[in-house]
Parts: C-alpha cells; sequence; structure tokens
C-alpha cells in the first residue's frame, strides 16, 4: 500500500467505483485463548421450555441488569423489565437494575470474583474490552437467543427479524455470538439544517464546498466545525467513512486487519490533511481540545459551530440543550474529489449499544429473555420514541412520528443504499481505538500539536504494537 501514488484533493488519479458493503467478518485467531471459566454451581435452575417461555428462563429467579447511563438513559431497559416481570410474575421485586457510566470500574471486580450480572449494556468511555472478555471465555454464547422464535412471530427466529450486519458483529471467533448490539447507530458529520440555511447554504457534498461554508462560517463569528476534544475517538465516526470514499472500503479493512502499513495508504494521508485543513485555517471552535462530549454538543446547539462528528444517539442525549427549531441532521462526508472510489451518500452505520450476558451470570437465560423481549416491536417502539434511536430489529418505525436527526438518519441510510461502511476497530480493539488512536494521535493533530505525516506514523507504531502483542487476540474480515 505504501507504493502507491498519493492522492491530492485536484490531484488524483481517476480510479474506478466500488460498492462499500457492510463488511461481515469471519475471524482468524491469531493467539491463543486465554481460560477463563465459570461455576455452574452458581446458577439458578433452568425452567421449563415452552412455547411461552423458548430459553427456559427459571420463572421465579432474581434477574441483575446494568445499563450504560450514556446518551439512551435508561428508561427503555426499565420498561423491558416490567415486560418482562408481567411475562413471569413471580420475578416480581426481583429484578435489580442499575446504571453506571464507569461500567469497567463497577464490573470488573465482579467478573474477577464470579459475581457479573446477567446482563450488561457495556457501552461508554470505560467500556470493557470485547476482545479480552472473547479470549478469557468470559461470555454467553447467544446462538440459543437468536435461535428462538421472536416476541411477535413464533414462526420467525430471533435472527431472522435484525438488521443485515448484526449477528456478525457480536462474532470474534466462527459461529459463536458473544455481543447484540441493540441499538443500530448512523454515524457522520451531525448538523443543523436552520443554522445552516442561515447562512444561504446546503450540507456541502464537496470538500471544497465545505471549506467555503466554513469561510463564510467564520465572517459570521461561528465556527465550521467542534468536537470532544477529550474524547477525540469520535473524531472516526466522520473520518473512518471519509477515508473509505476516498480510497474504497479495502482501506478499512486494512486498518480492521491491522496490516502492515495500512495507515499509510494515500486516502488516509488525504483524509487527515482535510481535516488538519480545517485546523490550520481558524474553522474549529476555539477550545474544543478541552471540551467533553456534552460540552461540544451543547456548543452545537448553540450555534457556535456547524458541524460535529458524531453518531445517532446524539439527538437524544443532546435533547435538553436543542433548539425546538434546530432541526437537526446528518451529513455524510463530503466527496474529496471526483477521484474518490465511493459515491456520496457513503456512510457508516452499525449496531450500537453493545449487550453482553456474562458466562459466569446467575441466570444467563433471563439475561438473554430480556433481550428477546426488547427486540420485540413494543419495546423496540417504546425505545424509538425515547431517545430518538433505530433498533436492530429491522423496522419497528411504522406509524411512528420520527423527530427530525432520526428521519434523517433513516433517509441517509436510505440513499447509501448498499454503500455502507462498517470499521471493526473499535469492536476488535477498544484500547488502540480510544485511547492510542483517539487521545494518542488524532486529538493530538486536531489541536495543532502534531502534523498529520506525524500522526498517521505515530499511528501506524500503534497499530504495529497491537499487531506483535501476542497478549492481544487478533481478528480479521473474510
Amino acid at each position: 500500500m505504501g507504493s502507491t501514488p498519493d492522492f491530492g484533493r485536484r490531484g488524483l488519479i481517476k480510479r474506478s467505483a466500488a460498492l462499500g458493503l457492510v463488511a461481515v467478518p469471519s475471524i482468524s485467531t491469531l493467539t491463543a485463548c486465554a481460560s477463563g471459566g465459570d461455576d455452574d454451581g452458581n446458577k439458578v435452575d433452568k425452567g421449563e421450555k415452552s412455547a411461552k417461555n423458548p430459553l427456559a428462563v427459571n420463572e421465579s429467579a432474581g434477574l441483575d441488569v446494568v445499563i450504560f447511563d450514556g446518551g439512551f438513559g435508561q428508561k427503555y431497559a426499565k420498561d423491558a423489565e416490567a415486560e418482562y416481570a408481567k411475562a413471569f410474575p413471580k420475578t416480581k421485586g426481583k429484578i435489580k437494575h442499575s446504571a453506571t457510566q464507569k461500567i469497567q470500574t463497577v464490573l470488573q471486580p465482579r467478573f474477577n470474583g464470579g459475581t457479573p450480572p446477567d446482563l450488561i449494556d457495556n457501552s461508554g468511555a470505560e467500556q470493557m474490552d470485547f476482545g479480552t472478555l472473547v479470549a478469557k471465555n468470559q461470555l454467553t454464547d447467544l446462538t440459543p437467543l437468536l435461535d428462538a422464535p421472536s416476541v411477535d412471530d413464533p414462526n420467525k427466529k430471533v435472527r431472522d427479524t435484525l438488521r443485515p450486519g448484526v449477528v456478525e458483529m457480536g462474532q470474534f471467533d466462527g459461529k459463536p455470538v458473544w455481543i447484540l448490539y441493540y441499538a443500530y447507530t448512523v454515524y457522520g458529520v451531525w448538523y443543523s439544517k436552520t443554522n445552516v440555511q442561515k447562512l444561504d447554504a446546503e450540507y456541502p457534498e464537496t470538500w471544497d464546498d465545505m471549506l467555503k461554508l466554513c469561510e463564510k462560517a467564520k465572517k459570521k463569528g461561528i465556527a465550521g466545525w467542534t468536537y470532544p476534544g477529550k474524547y477525540p475517538y469520535y473524531l472516526p465516526f466522520s473520518l473512518y467513512p471519509f477515508i473509505a470514499k476516498i480510497g474504497g472500503p479495502e482501506t478499512l479493512i486494512a486498518i480492521d486487519n491491522l496490516e502492515p502499513n495500512a495507515w499509510k495508504h494515500p486516502a488516509v494521508k488525504a483524509a487527515f490533511e482535510a481535516y488538519y485543513e480545517l485546523y490550520k485555517k481558524g474553522y474549529i471552535l476555539k477550545g474544543s481540545a478541552g471540551l467533553t462530549h456534552i460540552e461540544s454538543q451543547t456548543a452545537w446547539n448553540q450555534g457556535k459551530a456547524l458541524f460535529i462528528p458524531n453518531g445517532s444517539w446524539v439527538e437524544n442525549e443532546a435533547k435538553k440543550t436543542t433548539p425546538d427549531d434546530f432541526q437537526m441532521s446528518v451529513g455524510a462526508p463530503s466527496s474529496l474529489d471526483s477521484g474518490d472510489k465511493m459515491p456520496f451518500g457513503t456512510i457508516w452505520a452499525s449496531g450500537g449499544e453493545p449487550f453482553i450476558v456474562p458466562k459466569s451470570a446467575k441466570n444467563p437465560e433471563g439475561g438473554m429473555e430480556l433481550l428477546r423481549i426488547m427486540l420485540g416491536e413494543k419495546s423496540t417502539k417504546n425505545f424509538v420514541k425515547q431517545v430518538s434511536s433505530l433498533t436492530s430489529l429491522n423496522g419497528g418505525t411504522d406509524g411512528l412520528s420520527l423527530p427530525p436527526g432520526l428521519a434523517s438518519a433513516q433517509a441517509a441510510l436510505e440513499k447509501a443504499g448498499k454503500n455502507v461502511v462498517n470499521p471493526r476497530l473499535q469492536d476488535w480493539y477498544v484500547a488502540l481505538q480510544k485511547q492510542q488512536i483517539g487521545v494518542g494521535a488524532l486529538g493530538e493533530m486536531m489541536a495543532g500539536r502534531m502534523t498529520p505525516a506525524e500522526a498517521i506514523k505515530k499511528i501506524q507504531k500503534f497499530a504495529d504494537d497491537t499487531a506483535k502483542d501476542d497478549a492481544v487476540k487478533k481478528y480479521k474480515h473474510a
């Protein structure tokens, strides 16, 4: 890849177009699994399997649920727990619900002690590393859930009701499915249609137009972009699909596979230089490097900046500060130029809000049953109405009036068609993605403390070190 000619925004060699499909990985294990195991003596007895109880849930056993208290809140989970109690009346008063933003801090001691909850929403800045959990055999295979009949149609398996790619996202080692991604997230460049229209403009479909609009905004005292500098791993939400658009989906696959020199691909260089141009031209909101995700979203809601890289959870997370006439919307990455390998509209969309059932859980059947209830149409519509996000259930929005951001996300998916990319780095190598690439390089570059060339060199070393680390289990796309 390092020998490929450099891309220039106006001097790219014309290349043939290629469709970017949702990547479906089959995993190649390069390192040995650590042993985990569980103590079956701690588990509750299974119940009697029936048409109404296909997972053989113990109908009187307690249930322990821990939810990440982030952009989606926790009410949707509590509502599903109430449905669980209706289905199994003897569990009323025995469902323990707790929520935290410090998932790893709170739950790692419980894993170590062999007393993890029955169901966990493993998300947020302190998300536990999935690769490590899988490698140490600490998760329950969710295949029984996926093969169980759906809540709404007993003739359909749960797996057959899910959006494309959701099942595969939960796979790390062949057929077992370790994670169920409940939400379905559309990532990209989020903006206010109202604020863009105030500048007599539309969402810029080319990078030249993006820079022109940012310059126009700057003259009005408005920044072009902001981002959560304290959590700069938000930047890839728009940067990664931008890379894929320029160089094709194979560029992200190579990055996910930790291939040598993957980060030195000319598409990466072009994308990094384009984003760095935002900093060099003064189009980034001053102080963004020190902002949290909430602070950057609030500044964006206040009209201090036009664009922010984010996921579709932002509509719910930012609703307290979002003006009524904001008209929140998501844009796909702008085209670098006519040489891009993928068309405008290419976007990153994938399962989000990952749920796991620990292998040492006392009531794993109960944890899976709660997920089965959550994937029913009633819980799905409740989730959509509450948090302005799609779920992994394929559908579930019929008859609902969607808020602007969610309607925009659904329209973006329709426009993208097959041009949807799904980078897996944030699932397979959490520390590499968040702390090293995000905080250690992208955050430094966007704050002007590192050039694109320096950032790429540093990231490539981080990726190479991860590839060489025998303690880190490796995964590959097919």
